[in-house]
């Protein structure tokens, strides 16, 4: 081991020796971080993601240009054979190359830190995405600085050296792109898929170390470095001696080997999720809700063979997730996987459940052609079944298959109630609402309004929704609404206090009506909009001559969590628009919700809203701004639960559309209300990157630019310093010589 270190520690030292080694570094960081802040920042996403996207085609360029002279280098000066015929063997050399350029190589990437820390300060950011996306960008190293290694030990020519090993950096991410696979047939493609390095590093950037992702890295490095070692051994062994055949037959067991264990591959579990909130691991609301099945319900997954790449790296995850669920029901859960193409019986039994074969295309003789193929699951409890004849994502499976198994086990479902008239929204402007709360509440409307309204009692109603009232309700209306409350009803409301005019953009202020109710209980409806003028959503302003003009709209705040209410949990952010301050004036029973930055302001609801205008607040007039808050009722009180949000139009297509986490929250607060919180906890994994929230712009672009010139900048010091000071260091020995 320790002429292992020595030999990575001469490699290490060479490397920063040289002002070749200086440029590879600060060209790499500038390339990297300038791509990698204008995606984030265009973005406001506070994720490492979009710099990590790149590092499979950066380090296809960087590391092969580092590695080209490792042992080329060595075998045109000669010096490998003197190396060789010290007391040290190949495996020796080789390993301790392979340690050295994987530690310089990882000293470049320790030059993006900064930036992920300075992400984390400015966000609430999951700090274990980011380790465990270090943690892939260093095995995705090992792997390339060990590919790199082999392509030098095969030639003495540097430029051959880095042309072989970028080459087949470059194949190792290509045959993962759909571009690529869909010329050819599913079983090569498949095979090809789990041979990239693409589906691989995606997984392990996501926040999950998966075992599978960790044999592949570590193989195929162990792989190249083997043949490598081979290379290097060649020149001491006859092509006739019975150590060089053993040698070569003992490196073909080993490449057959890897590729084997990374084509079966798919059948290893067991992963480590370092995501703050487990989002990637069986939440603690399904195993609850498993445990407690009095029967046995039945999974049954219906997946052809041949399968495009894409959905079959989605199976994977489709497998593991019904896997896990079938250990933590402790028998309550049964799976089984079927392929009806080999099986009639599987194919009937699939159709019965109205799952039929997808077609996709395939490229054949050049031009496209149409396969079919099965992709779906049915679940059976009983008389009752559920069915998804598609797949077709994986993001929120967990919670779909709960939701099933829930209301397959649950006999009664609670009904929730929209209110009627007065302009309010109904379940059919709330897209996606149907489908996240369907089957598990009876959702319908009431009409309250004037002496033929009717009256709201709890028996006929869990939920009480007023989802966006622009016009006034009525005193019949307000009392029904009051008096189911203060029954023990449970009432979401969803205020607006502005009426947008689309002939001027100064809008018209509203009142529900319902002002006086929530005064009596602590919350102060202002009528003031809310702007937060350092966490908002982008809007385009027109085009300004070439280009179209993005910039932050302030009145439509990007709301961060004011507490750990179950109701937020694990979500990240919401976007409002247009919306009202709440006033908190009894802190007992009221507690806050989602509220701005810092940097939140308040305009009064006549006020212009349009975007091209000039956004400015003097310091006393910035604030936290609240924008949706909770009520409880102390403990044996008759009254009930409300939520109230200062807003209704972050229900609509396009706010859901731009942030899923508005109706991961609109759902969450019916289930807190209805008091059926067992789901909440799964709905609530929300995989989104939060924000970036600054303090002021100018530690916006501190952030930037402090990493994009600054840690590169230092690199050129550094390098200057001991590039400078190697020669200054040879000069006075020279001079100590001739004196």
């Amino acid at each position: 081991m320790r002429r292992i270190w020595t030999v990575a520690r001469h490699e290490v030292r060479g490397y920063f020796d040289q002002p070749t080694a200086y440029v590879l570094v600060v060209a790499f960081l500038g390339i990297s971080l300038f791509l990698g802040f204008r995606n984030m920042y265009a973005s406001n996403l506070a994720s490492m993601r979009p710099l990590f996207d790149l590092l499979p085609v950066l380090f296809a360029v960087f590391v092969p240009a580092a590695t080209m002279r490792t042992l080329a280098e060595e075998r045109r000066g000669g010096t490998l054979e003197w190396l060789m015929a010290q007391p040290i063997s190949e495996a020796e050399v080789i390993a301790g190359k392979f340690l050295g350029n994987w530690i310089f190589v990882l000293i470049a990437l320790a030059g993006t830190v900064p930036t992920a820390i300075g992400m984390l300060m400015a966000s609430e950011a999951d700090p274990g995405i980011v380790t465990a996306q270090y943690l892939g960008a260093a095995l995705l190293a090992g792997q390339l600085v060990a590919l790199g290694i082999w392509a030098s030990s095969m030639t003495r020519n540097q430029i051959t050296a880095f042309i072989v090993a970028a080459a087949l950096s470059f194949v190792l991410f290509l045959i993962g792109l759909p571009v690529v696979q869909i010329g050819l047939p599913p079983a090569l493609s498949g095979a090809l898929a789990r041979l990239s390095v693409v589906s691989h590093f995606e997984n392990v950037a996501r926040g999950v170390v998966d075992l599978r992702d960790v044999l592949y890295f570590v193989s195929t490095a162990a792989l190249f470095l083997v043949l490598a070692v081979g290379a290097v051994s060649r020149e001491r062994l006859s092509n006739i001696r019975p150590e060089f055949k053993r040698l070569r037959a003992g490196s073909a067991v080993f490449i057959v080997l890897v590729l084997m264990a990374n084509l079966l591959g798919s059948y290893v579990r067991g992963r480590l999720d370092l995501t703050a909130e487990n989002l990637y691991t069986l939440s603690e609301g399904t195993k609850d809700l498993l445990g407690e099945i009095d029967d046995v319900v039945q999974i049954k997954l219906y997946a052809s063979a041949e399968l495009p790449p894409e959905i079959q790296i989605q199976l994977r995850d489709v497998r593991d997730l019904l896997a896990d669920m079938r250990v933590a029901s402790g028998g309550g859960v049964v799976v089984s996987e079927l392929n009806p193409d080999d099986d009639e019986d599987a194919a009937s039994e699939a159709s019965a459940f109205g799952i039929f074969p997808i077609e996709f295309n395939v490229l054949r003789d050049d031009e496209f052609q149409i396969r079919r193929g099965y992709y779906g699951l049915a679940m059976t409890y009983a008389d009752d079944e559920e069915v998804m004849p598609l797949i077709e994502r994986t993001d929120d499976l967990e919670f779909r298959l709960a939701s099933a198994i829930y209301r397959m086990t649950t006999e009664t479902r609670p009904k929730v109630n929209f209110v009627e008239g007065f302009d309010t929204k109904g379940l059919d402007d709330i897209p996606g609402l149907r489908e996240s709360l369907g089957d598990r509440y009876e959702i319908g409307s009431v009409a309250i309004a004037g002496e033929s309204g009717s009256v709201i009692s709890g028996d006929s109603t869990a939920v009480l929704i007023v989802a966006g009232a622009t016009a006034t309700l009525d005193s019949l209306a307000v009392q029904r609404v009051e008096e189911y409350v203060d029954q023990g009803g449970a009432a979401l409301l969803l205020m607006e206090s502005i009426l947008l005019n689309p002939q001027t953009p100064n809008p018209l202020p509203v009142r529900s009506g319902l002002e006086s109710m929530l005064s009596d209980r602590g919350v102060e409806l202002s009528g003031s909009l809310v702007a937060d003028l350092q966490s908002s959503e982008n809007v385009s302003m027109g085009r300004r001559g070439l280009f179209n003009v993005i910039a932050p709209y302030p009145l439509w705040p990007i709301a961060i969590r004011a507490s750990d209410h179950v109701i937020t949990s694990g979500i990240n952010a919401v976007t409002f628009a247009w919306a009202a301050q709440l006033e908190i004036t009894d802190t007992t029973q009221v507690t806050p919700l989602w509220q701005t930055t810092p940097s939140g302001i308040t305009r009064a609801p006549m006020e212009s809203i349009a975007p091209d205008q000039e956004w400015a607040a003097t310091p006393d007039q910035l604030g936290v701004r609240t924008l949706a808050v909770a009520l409880t009722p102390d403990e044996g009180e008759t009254r009930g639960r409300i939520i109230v949000v200062g807003d209704a139009t972050f229900t609509e297509f396009q706010f859901l559309q731009g942030n899923p986490s508005n109706l991961i929250f609109l759902a969450n607060t019916i289930d807190w209300l209805a008091q059926d919180e067992s789901l909440i906890r799964i709905r609530s994994q929300d995989r989104t990157p939060p924000t970036f929230v600054f303090a002021s712009d100018y530690g916006k672009l501190m952030l930037k630019w402090v990493n994009l010139v600054g840690i590169p900048l230092l690199f050129v010091l550094i390098g200057v310093y001991r590039v400078t000071g190697r020669k200054r260091r040879a000069e006075s020995r020279w001079k100590e010589v001739v004196a």
